[in-house]
């Protein structure tokens, strides 16, 4: 637990910590989530436009990349203008990321043929100007792409996500390598809580954060996307503090 003091302080730290790593940034615009829970964890509220972020799946294979997805499609949902998505597989599921909030008619898919033409699509829609976001499915981010990836986005004002997808499980590695990415998430698919009568209650998400420039790590126990881009607490979960949160999204993982 912390003391009532130490919000100000560490609001205080955070804001040194930017400005340390650069004016410009600190003056970034934010997208909030709208969910107090995430945004107070993040510097300025929300997740920074003009970057770049990581996103990927849990351990579960297909279930966790699809809500990994999701969650990026959610984010997308609340950014304006259209939406690029690069990937080197048309698998993309429309009516899904439309339940996320994210209109297809908004998004402007590129298939490329190679993880290099996919890079460098990420980088040229980054760069654009014109776009609201740009979200491309990479398996491996090196430093250097990263940085290039973080430049672009700067540039432009563009969010960029790097929505972590693998072929082949020993890939997954990589996602423990460091890259420019102002923040890392990790999203895991866990039970939804059960329904009095028959049906499929609002899918339920274990969201780690686990890199934030300027910030601190953290887990969240939250409900999918609506129809509007936006994550919910859990009812039963409203009241809790968000280490109590990720305490039953351990288990059940």
């Amino acid at each position: 637990m912390t003391s009532g003091g130490a919000g100000p302080r560490l609001d205080e730290l955070r804001a040194r910590i930017a400005e340390i790593e650069g004016g410009e940034r600190l003056r970034r615009e934010v997208l909030p989530f709208g969910l107090g829970a995430i945004d107070e964890r993040l510097p300025g509220g929300g997740l920074t436009l003009g970057s770049l972020h990581e996103i990927a799946g849990g351990a579960q294979g297909v279930t966790d990349g699809a809500a990994a997805a999701l969650f990026a499609a959610g984010i997308m949902a609340r950014a304006e203008g259209k939406i690029l998505w690069c990937m080197t597989k048309a698998d993309l599921f429309a009516p899904a990321i439309a339940q996320a909030g994210l209109d297809p008619d908004r998004v402007i898919y590129v298939e490329a043929q190679d993880e290099i033409s996919l890079l460098a699509c990420f980088e040229e829609g980054l760069r654009h100007g014109g776009l609201g976001g740009v979200v491309a499915e990479v398996s491996r981010l090196s430093m250097s792409v990263s940085r290039r990836l973080l430049l672009a986005a700067e540039t432009s004002g563009s969010i960029g996500i790097a929505l972590r997808r693998w072929r082949r499980r020993e890939d997954a590695a990589d996602f423990g390598q460091p890259t420019a990415a102002a923040t890392r998430w990790r999203i895991t698919a866990v039970p939804s809580e059960p329904l009095p009568v028959k049906g499929v209650a609002r899918p339920r998400w274990f969201v780690e954060l686990i890199r934030c420039r300027a910030g601190e790590s953290a887990d969240f126990l939250v409900e999918s996307c609506d129809a509007t881009g936006r994550l919910a607490l859990p009812a039963d979960l409203a009241d809790r503090s968000a280490a109590s949160q990720a305490w039953p999204a351990r288990a059940a993982s």
